[in-house]
């Protein structure tokens, strides 16, 4: 007796798993994929565009350019290579052998300079001012 008791529980539970099947794996799924998609719209995209930025600003380092180290070192390029760059800081002339990896922040920016330039508004010949 106590055989056929287990058996017949054994069969209502596959037929009940049978019953729930496809909706209920989704209603589980769906909220996991959401979880996911939220993860990495919110840390890991921004994440990659933040490290594609600081890469292209330790690739721009040129001399005499002014930089920040993370230690709040501020210094200017005397020399760069491959992977050190060679800082002078203060008035005594101190040079400092960094990393580029070091690197916080470029204050001598490029790229802006030259399109502040560009976005001037220049004077034609009657005088009346165009923009670019």
């Amino acid at each position: 007796m106590n055989l056929l008791a287990i058996i017949s529980e054994a069969s209502a539970g596959s037929s009940q798993v049978a019953t729930l099947g496809i909706p209920s794996i989704l209603s589980m799924i769906i909220p996991f994929v959401l979880v996911i998609l939220i993860f990495y719209f919110l840390i890991i995209r921004p994440e990659k565009k933040r490290n594609k930025e600081m890469q292209e600003m330790l690739n721009s380092i040129q001399v005499a350019d002014e930089v920040v180290t993370t230690g709040g070192i501020i210094g200017r390029v005397l020399s760069v290579k491959e992977d050190t760059v060679l800082i002078e800081t203060g008035s005594d002339r101190t040079k400092i052998r960094v990393v580029k990896s070091a690197i916080a922040k470029n204050n001598t920016a490029h790229e802006a300079a030259e399109e502040v330039a560009e976005a001037k508004p220049a004077k034609n010949k009657n005088g009346k001012t165009e923009i670019k």
